[in-house]
């Protein structure tokens, strides 16, 4: 769900990602929180995969 909020504002142009990626940050509100979860939901999401596979 994250991704899907991250997506609209993003931009996958090599001239304008960055600049899409601060603009997603700074301008959108909640942005930074919306980022820092699809990161951390990503993180969290791999570690179950691997505990999974490890069991």
């Amino acid at each position: 769900l994250t991704g899907l909020f991250l997506a609209m504002h993003y931009t996958s142009d090599i001239s304008t990602a960055f600049s899409s990626v601060t603009h997603i940050c700074r301008d959108v509100n909640y942005g930074w929180l919306i980022r820092n979860m699809h990161a951390n939901g990503a993180s969290f999401f791999f570690i179950c995969i691997y505990m999974h596979i490890a069991r």
